[in-house]
């Protein structure tokens, strides 16, 4: 069994020690044992449970939404739909940013090729060809619930 300090783990994980106390302190990671000393540890299995959050933190997954995901891991096996639909829900929503960026990238390619042409035109606009209202509403809408 590996244990690593506070620093080590930081290092290994590219988190800083105060993000992992933070983590702690919302109740993200399970409780976190300490030495006589009152040094914090972390075992393989906290290790494994700091893998799974920088997993997900690096897929976009809200701290908010994995507080209450490791709380539905706490609970174990009763918790298995609602786990997967929480994580099925951040995936509509990470697909839903990632149309957003290719429309966004699509633009920009669209403007760039306007000025390397030489086509882009001071009394033109873009504003309706693009749809940016229509865009910019429905984000609201939808975020607004």
């Amino acid at each position: 069994m590996t244990e690593l300090t506070i620093t080590q783990t930081s290092q290994k994980y590219h988190l800083k020690p105060a993000t992992l106390r933070y983590y702690e302190q919302i109740g993200l990671l399970p409780d976190v044992p300490r030495h006589s000393n009152g040094n914090r540890y972390y075992d393989d299995q906290l290790q494994q449970w700091i893998e799974m959050i920088v997993c997900l933190r690096h897929s976009g997954v809200p701290v908010d939404v994995l507080v209450e995901y490791a709380e539905l891991l706490k609970q174990g096996d009763s918790t298995l739909q609602a786990r997967e639909n929480l994580l099925k829900n951040q995936l509509a929503v990470l697909e839903e940013k990632r149309h957003n960026l290719d429309r966004s990238i699509q633009r920009l390619e669209h403007k760039i090729s306007l000025y390397e042409t030489g086509e882009i035109k001071k009394e033109k606009s873009y504003f309706d060809k693009y749809r940016i209202l229509d865009d910019s509403r429905r984000y609201c809408y939808e975020n607004s619930h």
